[in-house]
């Protein structure tokens, strides 16, 4: 009886789909229930390369070093993969801040190194 067109002029109504089951926060994983591993500190990291981008140099050095321990760890089982995407997030954020204040000290001290020598002509 597919496409057939019931009394009334109209197609029969399609079959509701099937609902998705609910979202939860304790999803199962692929990782057994008795492996030991320790727990990622992506959130840590982000929020420490963040504040090391926006205010604080030696935060994003810590950041660096912390990330690449943890992906180091997770990629040898060591430690739980869920927060991959945030420890390699807070670890180029890290790396960004690194980069951008080795260029601000660079041009600082250019900018000192310069102004030296200025100083000794206007005398």
């Amino acid at each position: 009886m597919e496409g057939a067109i019931l009394r009334t002029g109209r197609y029969p109504r399609a079959p509701r789909p099937a609902r998705a089951p609910p979202f939860t926060l304790d999803a199962p994983s692929d990782l057994p229930m008795n492996a030991n591993l320790q727990a990622h500190r992506g959130t840590l990291i982000l929020v420490l390369g963040i504040v090391g981008l926006v205010c604080c140099f030696p935060v994003g050095i810590a950041a660096w070093i912390m990330g690449n321990g943890d992906l180091k760890a997770m990629a040898e089982g060591r430690m739980d993969p869920t927060g991959e995407g945030m420890t390699k997030a807070g670890k180029i954020c890290g790396i960004i801040s690194v980069v951008l204040n080795c260029i601000g000290i660079v041009i600082w001290i250019a900018m000192l190194a310069l102004a030296i020598p200025m100083g000794a002509m206007n005398q």
